[in-house]
């Protein structure tokens, strides 16, 4: 028998043997890149929505859904209020329609948290900053 037949029949061998110690963690290993990197909605408005909301806490972020929500964020200035924020991205297209952002506000009165009016224009302004951020991510991507 020649040393190369010898070796190939040694490591076909021991391959399944390879195979069945700790098999269960490769297979998680080899699928978690593609779990982190597909996602099934614009990547410039999906980047761009978390960078906006960065300051936030996040409570679920869902990139094949679109959807991200953050937890109650109670800016240090104005303690007796805070605010929690919905991102809904509808679409693979970067237009200013594929974006839905929903803000609720509560404040405190006597310990409790109560729901509050949102200004009108606060929805719309983070539509805005987010859907700024997501063209000039597109920009910087293609000129460089």
């Amino acid at each position: 028998m020649t040393r190369l037949l010898r070796t190939a029949i040694v490591v076909s061998l021991m391959l399944p043997l390879a195979a069945c110690a700790g098999g269960k963690e490769r297979q998680k290993g080899a699928l978690a890149p593609s779990r982190v990197t597909t996602i099934g909605v614009n990547s410039y408005l999906w980047r761009a929505t978390l960078d906006t909301l960065s300051f936030m806490p996040l409570l679920q972020t869902d990139s094949n859904g679109g959807v991200i929500v953050t937890d109650w964020f109670v800016n240090p200035a104005s303690p007796a209020e805070r605010t929690k924020v919905t991102v809904a991205i509808l679409d693979q297209d970067l237009r200013a329609d594929a974006l839905r952002v929903a803000v609720l506000r509560q404040i405190n009165q006597n310990g409790q948290w109560v729901e509050a009016p949102v200004r009108a224009a606060t929805a719309q302004k983070l539509e805005d900053i987010i859907l700024t951020r997501a063209r000039d991510l597109r920009r910087a991507a293609v000129s460089g």
